[in-house]
């Protein structure tokens, strides 16, 4: 299968239409979704119009989320993503990850974002990777710091929805090629 990436421990894929029961349970957890909708889940009609989007590349970037499945026991245990922001312009991207509740605290989220940076930087010749999250989502900030993004900035959006820990807002972590570059020379 083209596209298909792995770490020591995942094995990361295209998506495809038999994985909606996937990305529909992962997003019924509350504890997924804590940091996202307050814990509401993303209802299966929206997966089902977004999933051929998923699936479809994106300019270079020929394949921008992956399914991330456990080598050991061929569970799926979430997904990685290098999403192209038109209004950055071509050579930025959004790392992303979600992952099940019983994959955290493994390091699955560490590995699999470092091998999106190395694909941003090696591969698709990006120049600079950033991230989003809630200023309270700590959890994914130290994998954002643990793969070398660095924090840029702190800011309030309008959110149609208030969740718990809004008041603190969003926060921008990110990493140049040129970072990258240093970091991975001996």
């Amino acid at each position: 299968m083209a596209n298909v990436l792995a770490t020591e421990r995942l094995l990361l894929r295209p998506f495809t239409a038999e994985d909606l029961e996937h990305l529909v349970e992962l997003d019924a957890d509350p504890e997924v979704m804590i940091f996202l909708t307050g814990g509401k889940p993303t209802p299966r009609e929206v997966y089902a119009g977004n999933l051929p989007h998923m699936m479809a590349g994106r300019g270079r970037l020929d394949c921008w989320v992956w399914a991330a499945i456990e080598k050991a026991s061929g569970d799926f245990v979430g997904w990685f993503s290098l999403r192209p922001d038109p209004a950055r312009g071509p050579d930025e991207a959004e790392l992303g990850y979600r992952l099940r509740r019983a994959a955290w605290g493994q390091g699955y989220a560490t590995e699999g974002a470092a091998l999106m940076l190395e694909k941003a930087f090696a591969e698709f010749g990006l120049e600079r990777v950033f991230a989003l999250t809630m200023s309270v989502n700590l959890a994914s900030r130290r994998v954002m710091e643990k793969v070398g993004l660095t924090y840029v900035r702190t800011f309030f959006d309008d959110w149609p929805e208030v969740i718990a820990g809004a008041e603190h807002g969003d926060v921008e972590y990110a990493l140049t090629r040129a970072d990258w570059d240093r970091r991975a020379r001996p």
